[in-house]
């Protein structure tokens, strides 16, 4: 039996339930990826409310699961749900500990991934709320290397998550391209939980033997870089070669080139063999030398915005919508109000394909319009919401529904962009700190 990582969470949000069978299984390292771009959003506008917030607050949850195994010394957990404030993160988990007369554990921080001290280097805006570098997995085998039980990271890349452990085990060396390029890949494989374990998958998605007990992920990894993905016996899902290819597929634009903050990944060369039985083994990684900057992601305002829903059936029920929709957007231009851009859907039309939707051969019998606005202040996308109420009798007939969302409150838009950061500016600044409790 190889070197056992679990991937125990896939997004802020996903589900806690799982992790009982994953740990029940015996591991030597629970991963769990909570960051994504939209993430770190969500929690400025956390921080923004309470400065000692800005990290993923189910993370004490993951915690609590995990401990007993800790405690133990069975396991260990490494996770990026620092976000955007992993000293916060990493007092809460100390915290947690404390709380529980828990002695003896030693929590490590992971901080340098806030590029703003840079930012008259790298032309950041004046108004940049927040902005991280993507950093890979070297200061987390730091971390590991000085006996942390749990690690704790802002904006680490998802796949590194999972290489730190491995080269901490192996003693891979950081320039050995291909052990690299396969700690990596096992990254990609686990690091959206139940994705590669029949989650999402597009072929015969509804054979499942146990849809209400989902199967998280199980890395069985060998120090030559091959590694067999499992799931725990009994649990739903499958993991099939299907279910695997479609992961290592997942958000790759260039197979032969998968940029990471460690190695440049050629996914062309890896190898699948179905062994049966939720058993896939992975071989045939190669990489070369990883990316010469960081990504970066820079955080600005916006603007606010405002958002209606209604509701109409059959008949006319798509031309209905539109009408009101239109009605929405012509009382805002009446009024003078200066809407910075709009967004239009209709959920039964063209909501999740867009443009890409054919003409449907038969009407719809039932479409619900959705309007969404932008504007420069909250007060002046409150008053675009304001006369949805005058759809209920004066609007298109047949209307079942009209929903102002969030109460017809604007909310905060940030913007997300994409930077390169070279990685000496940033690597200067990271640093580690391991505490016992």
């Amino acid at each position: 039996m190889g070197f056992r990582i679990g991937g125990g969470q896939g997004f802020y949000g996903d589900g806690h339930a799982p992790l009982a069978d994953l740990l029940a299984s015996g591991l030597d390292v629970l991963v769990c990826e909570a960051l994504a771009e939209l993430t770190l959003a969500i929690l400025q506008k956390d921080r923004q409310r309470d400065e000692s917030l800005g990290w993923t607050r189910d993370l004490p949850r993951y915690v609590g699961a995990a401990l007993p195994a800790i405690v133990e010394g069975r396991t260990k957990l490494i996770t990026n749900a620092g976000g955007i404030n992993p000293i916060a993160a990493g007092r809460a988990v100390s915290d947690l500990l404390a709380t529980h007369g828990i002695a003896g554990v030693s929590v490590a921080t992971v901080v340098g991934d806030d590029i703003r001290p840079h930012a008259e280097v790298l032309g950041l805006a004046g108004e940049t709320l927040f902005a991280n570098a993507y950093l890979g997995a070297r200061p987390i085998v730091d971390a590991l290397n000085r006996g942390a039980d749990i690690v704790i990271t802002g904006r680490v890349a998802d796949a590194s998550l999972f290489l730190a452990p491995l080269v901490a085990e192996f003693g891979w060396a950081w320039d050995d391209w291909d052990r690299i390029a396969s700690g990596i890949t096992v990254g990609h494989l686990l690091e959206c939980s139940g994705q590669v374990t029949g989650g999402n998958y597009s072929g015969d998605w509804w054979n499942n033997v146990d849809p209400l007990r989902v199967g998280f992920p199980i890395g069985e990894v060998e120090a030559d870089g091959s590694c067999i993905i499992s799931k725990p016996d009994g649990t739903g899902g499958r993991v099939t070669f299907d279910t695997v290819r479609e992961q290592l597929l997942y958000e790759v634009q260039d197979p032969s080139r998968y940029l990471n903050p460690d190695v440049t990944l050629d996914l062309t060369t890896v190898h699948l063999e179905d062994l049966g039985n939720d058993r896939v083994r992975v071989t045939g990684a190669t990489g070369s030398p990883p990316p010469a900057t960081y990504k970066g992601l820079v955080c600005t305002p916006a603007g606010w915005s405002g958002e209606a829903r209604v509701s109409y059936g059959w008949p006319d029920a798509e031309a209905k919508a539109r009408a009101a929709l239109s009605f929405l957007r012509g009382r805002a231009k009446k009024a003078g109000e200066e809407v910075l851009e709009w967004r239009e859907e209709y959920f039964g039309v063209n909501s999740f394909g867009g443009p890409t939707v054919p003409v449907a051969e038969h009407e719809a019998s039932e479409v619900m319009g959705r309007l969404a606005w932008r504007c420069a202040t909250p007060e002046a996308a409150a008053r675009v919401a304001a006369d949805a109420g005058l759809l209920g009798l004066s609007g298109p007939p047949m209307i079942a529904a009209s929903d102002r969302s969030r109460g017809g409150k604007p909310s905060q838009l940030l913007s997300l962009d994409a930077v390169e950061v070279p990685r000496m500016l940033v690597d200067e600044g990271v640093a580690v700190d391991v505490r016992v409790s």
